[in-house]
């Protein structure tokens, strides 16, 4: 309001802005789904596609706008203007209007429905409080606007009606950039952008590692091309005419490539989506994807097929028809440092890869303070008549223990950043996440006392006591916190105890400092947690609870979620990761085998007449094995030289990301190390032991 109010000329509108699941039930069917409840002006500030209806009636009292999705699943073929929807178990609303499902790239794509923020005001109040950082503001500036002059105008706004609040800044963060970077104090920083860059990176290294195959395959077959080289230069072809004839033949190649990589796109296009979670498109129907495709194409062709062209090109017209032509030693030397190249990026990729994954693993053995087995959550706000739900669940046997709380142990909905206590820096502002629970909240989620006591139905006092968690107490720095007021909204407040840290928010992250409070007013509850019974098989207790839930919320949709699974919700992201390097860098390390085997098998072919000679002067199979294989396990060696100091120092500045992460293991580079030499054996041990078993006297026949 007082950015309308105060920098109304700046702006063209400015809506709040809050998203949440909602119960709906229409003609008592029952489910939920999630939607916004903002001020009108965000339908000016968002591009709506109406369907039906006009998104100006949001304007009126108890209006409802919804998806094309949405009004299928509750109305069918039916029309869902004027139709009435019963909202969160407790007001009834008008469908006024229809839009098409907004685009799955964007931040509203889960948005259902948009119900105007009076209603939700009505419900729970103190949307306008100040403290409130629940909602979000969404404001279209004026095309004279500057974002940074007017971020700057604005950023004390905050701080001249919550002065006492932690960091109380306010900043305009450009939509367009939300989805590639994060902010820190108003400022753009790498977010998923450095993924994109992460992957990108890796996919030009796979294509690099594919160019040398070219390369090296190219020039180690030189030989059988120099007469060619040789008439055509004979004949009159400048040097020039060679590179382009060369050039196009890489082209050529290429361009047979990008055909069947698009068929391979789209085949893996399924798979790709189900790693990523994204629902991907290829869009050929845009001429700037064709026109980077064909540039892509011209570089890598130009990049595979220049120093073949070039190398080939060189060759001595005179020496090639007499004869005389012969790769010197020097010409292995460029292969050779290919076949170090290609090694020592797939070996760094792989590194890469079992370290993620070791973090991923690290994270999920952290112990979380509480006890999530058997432990489900479900919405409070649907009940009526919590006690009388609580104690009907109880006989039940279907649950040993029945809590409510403002959120479940997996999350921190809301935070308190002026509380003041006996020597406390007046300069600092320390901000704590809040938790409100009933005095059956420790029991439930089996959390463990430190010091002090935990909340109790015997003292009524406990109303205005605190119970913090460890990283709070380190945070305030009290050595004896049991007994010690906390001031905080004008009211004292007794510390009854200390618990012991639990993770609540991501498992990478510090613990962050937490204050709990028993709180008995039905409207600041949102979750009911349940301890399973461990005697009575899952299905059959969840059955139980979904009976007694309907008695109670008759109207509402039986949601529930267990803390095990909502926890590992918290290592999806990393997870991906994970599995996309999996992907990039098997790719990596099959596309240098099949390298290192067509390399092996033109050195076993080229060395066929020397193995021939030491057959027949009696050397071992054992013996050539070992003498054609030696080189190859040397180039590989020094790619490993390579590769490891690579990759601690980028997995090292990876890990510095998290607060809690893994070390950087030797038993890791030791085993890769070990893998890569063990495969390039097997790779090479084909032509090696082939070429070894060849009888002399073919190979000598020539001779």
């Amino acid at each position: 309001a007082e950015l309308r109010s105060k920098y109304g000329s700046d702006f063209e509108q400015v809506a709040s802005f809050i998203a949440m699941e909602q119960n709906m039930n229409y003609n008592n069917h029952a489910f939920s789904r999630i939607g916004c409840y903002a001020d009108p002006a965000l339908t000016d500030i968002i591009t709506l596609d109406m369907v039906r209806g006009t998104k100006s009636s949001l304007k009126a009292q108890g209006m409802l706008l919804i998806s094309e999705s949405l009004a299928r699943t509750m109305f069918g073929e039916k029309d869902p203007i004027n139709q009435m929807i019963k909202l969160n178990d407790t007001f009834t609303v008008q469908v006024t209007g229809v839009y098409r499902d907004l685009p799955q790239n964007t931040q509203f794509s889960n948005v259902n429905f948009i119900a105007p923020v009076d209603l939700l005001s009505r419900y729970v109040g103190g949307t306008d409080n100040w403290y409130n950082s629940s909602f979000q503001v969404y404001a279209l500036l004026n095309q004279r606007s500057d974002l940074k002059q007017l971020s700057h105008k604005i950023q004390n706004i905050l701080y001249e009606h919550a002065k006492d609040a932690a960091k109380p800044a306010l900043f305009l963060f450009p939509m367009r950039q939300w989805h590639l970077y994060e902010f820190k104090n108003g400022v753009a920083v790498a977010g998923r952008l450095q993924f994109v860059w992460l992957f990108g990176i890796i996919g030009l290294f796979v294509l690099l590692l594919a160019c040398i195959n070219f390369m090296n395959l190219s020039t180690a077959r030189s030989e059988k091309r120099a007469k060619e080289v040789g008439i055509r230069k004979a004949i009159g072809s400048l040097r020039g005419q060679l590179v382009a004839q060369f050039l196009s033949e890489s082209f050529l190649i290429v361009a047979v490539s990008f055909l069947i990589a698009i068929l391979l796109a789209w085949l893996s296009l399924p798979l790709f989506n189900d790693i990523s979670g994204k629902d991907l498109h290829l869009i050929w129907t845009n001429p700037l994807v064709w026109l980077i495709c064909f540039c892509f194409c011209l570089f890598t062709g130009l990049l595979a097929g220049s120093y073949p062209a070039l190398y080939l090109s060189s060759f001595n017209a005179v020496k090639v028809l007499k004869g005389t032509f012969k790769a010197g030693p020097g010409a292995a030397l460029p292969r050779k440092v290919l076949v170090v190249i290609q090694f020592a990026v797939s070996v760094t990729m792989i590194i890469g890869t079992i370290i993620v994954f070791k973090q991923i693993e690290f994270a999920k053995d952290r112990p979380v303070g509480y006890n999530r087995d058997n432990l489900v959550s479900i919405p409070y706000n649907a009940i009526k008549g919590y006690s009388a739900f609580r104690e009907e669940l109880l006989r039940t046997g279907a649950v040993s223990g029945v809590s409510a709380s403002s959120n479940p142990t997996t999350g921190i909905w809301s935070s308190a950043d002026n509380l003041s206590w006996s020597g406390k820096d007046p300069n600092r502002q320390e901000e704590f996440g809040t938790v409100l629970v009933d005095p059956d909240f420790g029991s439930v989620v089996g959390w463990k006392m430190k010091e002090g006591r935990d909340f109790s139905r015997q003292f009524l006092s406990d109303s205005s006591g605190f119970l913090f968690n460890e990283a709070a107490i380190r945070q305030m720095g009290l050595k004896e916190p049991v007994g010690e007021t906390i001031k905080w909204h004008g009211k004292d407040w007794k510390v009854l105890g200390v618990v012991k840290d639990m993770v609540m928010t991501s498992p990478f992250d510090p613990i962050t400092p937490v204050v709990f409070l028993m709180n008995d007013h039905e409207r600041s509850f949102n979750v009911i947690n349940l301890k399973l019974s461990a005697s009575m098989p899952t299905a059959d207790a969840l059955t139980r609870i979904e009976t007694v839930f309907k008695k109670f919320a008759p109207d509402a949709p039986f949601n529930y979620e267990f803390a095990d699974s909502a926890y590992a919700q918290k290592f999806i992201a990393e997870e991906r990761i994970g599995k996309l390097a999996s992907v990039f860098a098997a790719l990596a390390i099959f596309i240098s085998c099949l390298g290192l085997f067509g390399v092996a098998s033109f050195v076993a072919e080229q060395r066929i007449k020397e193995i021939g000679i030491r057959k027949v002067l009696g050397a071992s199979i054992i013996s050539i094995w070992g003498s054609l294989s030696r080189d190859f396990v040397i180039l590989v060696g020094i790619a490993l030289l390579i590769a490891v100091p690579v990759a601690w120092y980028f997995m090292h500045a990876w890990l510095q990301h998290y607060t809690y992460r893994t070390r950087l293991h030797w038993w890791v580079f030791a085993l890769t190390g070990f893998g890569a030499l063990l495969i390039t054996l097997i790779t090479v041990s084909y032509h090696s032991i082939k070429a070894a078993l060849t009888n002399p006297v073919k190979s000598l026949r020539s001779e």
